[in-house]
């Protein structure tokens, strides 16, 4: 016959485990309904697509779109949930039913930079290559989801000032994320700041090709190049994009790989809204269609995945261990701590 020191432990267990089970469950159904909403407005937006159903299904999808990423971003960031996704809605809903080009070009923008933003952030730590080609899938999945809701929006933008402003809000808003994240400027390290300002001027010289080769190409070089894009459009269907090629995907592989292992990593992986921004950039072009657009954005990933490997060898290859057996030491060991990817990160 037990006590009644040990009953009553018992009982006061029972009683503090219940909240944290009923707080997991609930949790749970927040996730299942989130997923949920994601799948119709996906099924809504490719409907409207293919010209099946109501014509207000694309921009229901954008609402919903919206609504969700917004919710999430903040959910995973740490921040409101609620307050944020009630805004985002109102947001929405006003652009939809008010039907004004500046409000539905404004959601359209921001809800391409919630997008870009939340599929960097639902990143986990990759230690291995392989792993990190995973969470580059699952990024450009998040980013070409809300591509759909950005679309949805019918937006009527320049695509050259829309790129620029959307990569320039990206980049404030990430960078204020990573800042809490990657433990200030201070937790950069040299090695870090070095690896920062190689992706700063990277991303400069992406932006900046097509002006300089304009400007300082020879004609015969600039013949050229639009030979080469008018042949991968003819033969591949597809050309791929500098930004994502060269800064995206590869910031986006090396940095889940450096966040297995430092907290710095995140400095990187802010750079890879380059490659999560521009997927929307590449929908709303109406000269590119639906198979083109998904062949630019394959063929970027590809080719960022090739050059984030090199990159991730000369790293190892510089810092690392020396050996094939010390390297696979190195990456069982190379377990920093960090929230899963469906809970808070603050």
């Amino acid at each position: 016959m037990s006590s009644p020191h040990a009953t009553g432990r018992r009982v006061a267990q029972r009683i503090q485990t219940r909240p944290a089970v009923s707080r997991e469950r609930g949790r749970t159904t927040v996730i299942a309904a989130a997923v949920t909403a994601v799948v119709l407005a996906v099924a809504a937006a490719l409907c409207s697509v293919l010209g099946v159903g109501p014509t207000w299904l694309d921009q229901a999808a954008a609402v919903t779109l919206a609504c969700v990423y917004t919710v999430a971003l903040a959910a995973r960031t740490g921040g409101r949930p609620v307050v944020f996704g009630v805004l985002a809605l109102a947001l929405a809903l006003a652009a939809v039913l008010s039907d004004m080009e500046r409000l539905r070009t404004g959601a359209a923008t921001l809800t391409a930079v919630v997008a870009a933003v939340l599929a960097v952030m639902a990143t986990v730590p990759a230690r291995r290559f392989r792993l990190a080609a995973r969470e580059i899938a699952i990024a450009v999945a998040v980013s070409a989801i809300g591509a759909l809701g950005v679309v949805g929006f019918r937006p009527t933008v320049s695509l050259e000032r829309y790129d620029y402003v959307s990569l320039a809000l990206s980049f404030l808003l990430v960078g204020a994320l990573v800042y809490r994240l990657g433990a200030g400027l201070h937790g950069l390290g040299r090695r870090g700041f070095v690896v920062v300002l190689v992706g700063v001027v990277a991303l400069t010289v992406a932006l900046a090709y097509a002006e300089l080769i304009k400007r300082y190409g020879s004609q015969e070089f600039v013949d050229d190049i639009l030979d080469g894009v008018r042949w991968m459009r003819a033969n591949l269907r597809g050309v791929p994009r500098p930004i994502q090629v060269l800064v995206g995907v590869p910031a986006l592989v090396y940095g889940t790989h450096l966040r297995a292992r430092r907290r710095q990593g995140w400095w990187v992986c802010a750079f890879g809204v380059a490659s999560t921004c521009s997927v929307a950039g590449i929908l709303m072009n109406p000269m590119t269609g639906w198979l083109e657009a998904a062949l630019i954005v394959t063929y970027s990933t590809v080719l960022g995945l090739g050059l984030g490997y090199v990159v991730i060898r000369v790293d190892l290859a510089l810092t690392g261990p020396r050996g094939s057996r010390a390297r696979r030491e190195e990456e069982q060991t190379a377990s920093r701590p960090e929230s899963s990817r469906l809970r808070p990160l603050l």
